[in-house]
């Protein structure tokens, strides 16, 4: 019933008086079949003139409305409570720095539709599935710079993500500077995790900034880097324009695996090897389990009464049958 939607009752033990109702009622039945009894007349031309009256009808109507009095008060006295409950939570933000390789080799298509463009869809659902963290994006190529600083606003983050493209810097690979640019975003900031999530296909051979030495700088800032390592084994397709128009040549996949592992042993994070889209994708899956925003919550309960909507009742209803049994039923029942 929906006067009962969110109720508690303190007292739920008075429910089993409801039996008494039932007995209540096979007690007025047993005694309205002994004051029954036979009248003999030598005629009924006496009654003949007698207005049939509809009071008679109604004459069981003082046990219909006692049983409804005791049920209303057998209610209240289970007193019922709503209860309404809310909840303060407090979450323990954690600050992300996506930095992304964008040099040419990473236009390679053993990903689809190539390295580059699954890497920023796959991270771009990651980014959408983690509404409470500040999320920043580093790119590098053979320099680096910050695409999108630290930030909740995530459809801002998106958008500039989606225009990143091979070519707005000059090429090369330089992990090191990519990952100390993603790192002083990071260093000054007080959420209790910091985390750079770098992505790349290559080995470092650009930049002034050796990996392991910025690996060494993220430690000192409590920054933990889980580095993934994005290409097919063996050789992967690669497009090449020429005046027959685009061309493939088999690429070799030349990852270092063994820095990108140091790298992320040294911050306390973890490497990925991702070897086509899916396994890209069970990667960041895996980042977006292992870092997740811890939570306080504190409950709150508050209780109303509500048994003197019943009581109020069920005093109504006896009032009514006694009003009834000593006016219009009086002459009905005797």
């Amino acid at each position: 019933m929906i006067w009962f939607k969110g109720i508690e009752f303190a007292h739920p033990g008075f429910f089993w008086l409801f039996i008494s109702i039932p007995l209540m009622v096979g007690w007025y039945i047993w005694k309205q079949k002994q004051l029954q009894g036979n009248l003999a007349m030598p005629t009924i031309r006496g009654f003949a003139m007698i207005t049939k009256s509809k009071l008679p009808h109604f004459r069981h109507l003082g046990i219909v409305l006692r049983s409804l009095a005791m049920a209303a008060l057998i209610v209240a006295l289970a007193r019922p409570q709503s209860s309404l409950s809310w909840q303060d939570t407090t979450t323990e933000g954690i600050d992300i720095v996506i930095a992304s390789d964008i040099s040419g080799s990473m236009l390679a298509e053993d990903f689809k539709p190539n390295r580059l463009e699954a890497g920023k869809n796959i991270a771009i659902d990651f980014i959408q599935n983690r509404p409470n963290d500040r999320i920043g994006l580093v790119v590098f190529s053979g320099e680096s710079f910050t695409q999108c600083p630290l930030t909740i606003d995530h459809s801002v983050l998106v958008n500039l993500y989606a225009d990143i493209k091979n070519g707005m810097i000059e090429d090369g690979t330089a992990i090191g500077m990519g990952l100390a640019t993603a790192v002083n975003r990071l260093k000054d900031s007080e959420a209790k995790s910091k985390v750079v999530i770098l992505l790349t296909d290559g080995s470092n051979n650009s930049g002034s900034i050796p990996p392991v030495t910025a690996a060494e700088i993220a430690k000192q800032f409590g920054v933990r880097v889980y580095t993934v390592g994005i290409g097919t084994n063996g050789y992967a397709p690669y497009p090449v324009q020429t005046p027959m128009g685009v061309q493939y040549q088999r690429m070799k996949v030349d990852i270092d695996e063994g820095t990108l592992g140091k790298i992320a042993s040294i911050t306390g994070g973890k490497y990925f090897r991702a070897t086509n889209n899916s396994a890209l994708k069970d990667i960041y899956e895996q980042i977006d389990k292992l870092e997740k925003a811890k939570i306080d919550v504190t409950q709150y309960r508050k209780k109303t009464e509500r048994f003197l909507p019943f009581a109020i009742i069920a005093l109504a209803l006896l009032s009514l049958e006694f009003l009834t049994r000593n006016t219009l039923l009086k002459g009905a029942l005797t």
